[in-house]
């Protein structure tokens, strides 16, 4: 499981080295790997969220901490990371013109569309495969039966 806590801590240090960077003086386009580490980190922390929001019985009776207190924490981490998404769609915007944020926004909707899609189309051919593979073993073992039959009926008719 994707722990929502480590993936903010490396988003924070991902984000406070673009930060470094771009006050040093280095063009932003040199940080766009950390942007990337960013980008991951707060992707996981979001899904974090997400299977936080259902967690296994286990953790449910062996948690540590009220359900208050996670609840608290992850509103403020989640703040956090809202205030770094300021800072840096206002570095960008700085760097390339107003609206640049909006240009990535878009891009990334259109970039998790596609993706999506294509994750939803490897499914379907998997689902595809398995059925396709019950089929060929289901039939595979009718014509054994049958055949075990029939061998069977002539076996005790005398005819082999």
């Amino acid at each position: 499981m994707i722990d929502p806590f480590t993936a903010v801590a490396a988003a924070t240090t991902a984000f406070n080295t673009v930060k470094k960077f771009v006050h040093a003086g280095q063009e932003f386009e040199n940080c766009m790997g950390q942007m990337g580490k960013w980008y991951t980190s707060v992707s996981d922390f979001r899904k974090g969220q997400q299977l936080q929001k259902n967690p296994p019985i286990f953790k449910k009776l062996l948690a540590s901490g009220s359900v208050e207190e996670e609840a608290l924490n992850l509103l403020i981490l989640e703040k956090k990371i809202m205030e770094m998404e300021k800072e840096l769609q206002t570095m960008l915007n700085m760097r390339f013109g107003f609206g640049t944020w909006d240009e990535l926004k878009e891009m990334q909707r259109k970039i998790r569309a596609k993706r999506e899609k294509e994750v939803y189309a490897a499914a379907e051919a998997r689902q595809a495969f398995v059925n396709g593979l019950a089929i060929v073993s289901l039939l595979i073992v009718g014509s054994a039966m049958l055949f075990g039959m029939v061998y069977l009926i002539a076996k005790a008719k005398g005819m082999i």
